[in-house]
């Protein structure tokens, strides 16, 4: 006897997807003024900004894609659908991010020791739109961030891109102030560290969605420890875990309840619990009344 049970939890797709196009478009606007700026008075650490934006806006466009395929059917082969195109995104974002931010490094220690002569006040006033910019496209995308993988790597660089405008902001302020003309490649080039150091939780949790590893918030210790407490339940194996999509997260096991013939009622509740408790919303559960299906090699 199998149960299943499968619960959405989105915020609304379309207006995900709205969310994407405006703020995709907002900060490709906003690159290319930044990046024009870059080139007509030789500012590293514009350049360094806009192109760190560049590809944001890339990762912004997958994410926008990503949450656009989400919402195609199921169909033919994809029995899933497209929703894992929401976890394949995040992964390209974050290897996006480290090679632009190996490129800005590698540029500014070049500068580094011959930096040149750049005006300091328009580094000032367009990183500071940067700082607006980014953080309004932030708020735009604030909802539901923190269960959505695709939706928070599109969040958090919004996020790092407004901190890396202030250290430009900065830079340009002491030009300006103090005549350090160095400052102009060495904030690139912590631009870079910075960029490189925060890409990697996303390069991890995204390598681990795509992996098929337990979400993080989610204790397979825990689900376990459930299950075989159910009324009935004499043992637990073949458990799985695993996201499917942004919001959706998948179970799998087999539940061994010899003497109980409630099972309809048991599949009910024990579905609900595992949405309410875990935010665990497609899992599907077999009944057997002994343990004739031994795990094989890759159950537990």
């Amino acid at each position: 006897m199998h149960g299943h049970g499968h619960h959405d939890h989105g915020h609304g797709h379309g207006s995900s997807t709205r969310a994407f196009a405006v703020v995709t478009l907002i900060n490709l606007a906003y690159t290319v003024l930044e990046a024009g700026y870059g080139f007509a008075i030789n500012s590293l650490a514009l350049l360094s900004d806009a192109l760190h934006n560049l590809g944001d806006v890339l990762g912004l466009a997958l994410a926008w894609g990503a949450a656009a395929l989400a919402q195609r059917p199921a169909r033919g082969r994809l029995t899933y659908g497209w929703g894992r195109a929401t976890l394949l995104s995040p992964l390209a974002n974050a290897l996006l991010i480290v090679a632009f931010s190996g490129a800005l490094v590698w540029e500014a220690l070049g500068r580094i020791g011959r930096p040149p002569d750049v005006p300091a006040l328009p580094v000032v006033v367009v990183a500071a739109v940067g700082i607006v910019v980014n953080l309004g496209a932030a708020w735009l995308l604030r909802e539901g961030h923190t269960g959505d993988l695709n939706r928070r790597g599109a969040y958090l660089h919004l996020l790092a891109d407004a901190a890396v405008s202030l250290a430009a902001v900065l830079a340009g302020v002491g030009m300006l102030t103090l005549g350090w003309a160095w400052l102009d490649p060495a904030i690139a080039l912590l631009i870079g560290v910075v960029i490189a150091w925060g890409a990697f939780g996303l390069l991890r949790d995204s390598f681990n969605a795509v992996m098929d590893a337990v979400p993080a918030h989610v204790d397979p210790s825990e689900v376990r420890a459930f299950l075989e407490a159910l009324p009935g339940v004499s043992a637990v194996h073949h458990l799985h875990i695993w996201p499917l999509a942004a919001g959706r997260i998948a179970l799998t096991a087999h539940l061994v309840r010899p003497y109980a013939d409630d099972h309809d009622a048991f599949l009910r509740t024990t579905l609900h619990e595992l949405d309410r408790r875990f935010t665990i919303n497609h899992a599907t559960l077999q009944v057997e009344h002994s343990g004739a299906c031994t795990p094989g090699h890759a159950g537990n």
